[in-house]
């Protein structure tokens, strides 16, 4: 038998909350107290904006021994597989009616009918003719004049990516970084790394950004000496920029350098190639 109703039923408890109110007053509570504080005090953190600016590989890589011997194998197996091309059918046509000429009962009125009042030009005159213009063709160079080790140059290197740094003054020291400068207010931090590309001493360079989102960030702290003045560190922001391939820019060897990414290593500090990296890839 079912339950009865009554039992099934519980009312609920009513709950009475009574709210004080201090005449009027709000309370705020601790952390937002402190927040209040806060709010005008300016970040001693310095805000950066970078770039990291790649010329990306205008040749294609130079193959391993390895890959030379597998393409050998492939273009073996290719050959030994496919059918013969036109051109190849018309060598063997052209070889088998010179056989015919040669040969005792040979009708030339009855083979050469087909090709009366036209010019015959066989497979092999079409040969000659490729042959006279594949000697005339010169195949653009792989390297275009530039010595590999002058670091000051983007024509260098041409089958790999190579990354720009600039030389900046860090307290008393000269850093090799990527190209950087402070934000200023009202501006995004993609047109501080734009700014920081602009304003590269005696460097004209027009590069495409790829995004409004940074792709890496860095933070390091300034000497003892500077921090006593208020400011604790920089905090920088990476945007990745490209470099058109076609584009060459002669730079200062002692203030720029267009690097390979294993190169970098010789020039960036161990904490800041460690996030370097993460966002720098070897095309």
């Amino acid at each position: 038998m079912a339950a009865p109703f009554s039992r099934l039923f519980r009312p609920l408890r009513r709950i009475t909350i009574t709210v004080t109110l201090n005449k009027g007053v709000r309370n705020v509570s601790s952390s937002r107290k402190q927040n209040l504080k806060t709010a005008g005090v300016a970040s001693p953190w310095a805000l950066h904006g970078a770039v990291c600016l790649q010329r990306l590989p205008v040749v294609s890589q130079d193959r391993s021994p390895l890959e030379e011997e597998f393409m050998e194998l492939m273009h073996q197996m290719e050959l030994e597989r496919s059918l013969l091309s036109d051109h190849e059918l018309r060598l063997l046509e052209d070889a088998a009616r010179m056989s015919r000429k040669q040969e005792e009962d040979y009708d030339s009125d009855e083979e050469e009918e087909d090709y009366r009042d036209k010019e015959i030009v066989t497979a092999q005159d079409l040969e000659d003719i490729w042959e006279q213009k594949l000697k005339l063709f010169q195949p653009a160079p792989r390297s275009q004049g530039v010595d590999e080790k002058d670091m000051g140059s983007s024509k260098r290197c041409l089958a790999d990516s190579l990354i720009l740094l600039v030389k900046k003054d860090v307290g008393s020291l000269k850093l090799w970084l990527l190209p950087q400068i402070q934000w200023q207010t009202g501006e995004t931090l993609r047109q501080t790394a734009e700014r920081a590309l602009a304003s590269l001493p005696g460097a004209d360079i027009k590069a495409t950004f790829l995004g409004n989102a940074p792709c890496g960030f860095y933070k390091y702290k300034y000497p003892k000496h500077i921090q006593k003045e208020g400011s604790v560190g920089a905090k920088v922001f990476f945007f990745k920029a490209v470099l058109p391939s076609h584009k060459h820019l002669p730079l200062e060897k002692n203030l720029f350098a267009w690097v390979k990414k294993e190169e970098l290593q010789d020039f960036l500090k161990p904490e800041y190639l460690k996030q370097a990296r993460r966002f720098i890839m070897a095309l």
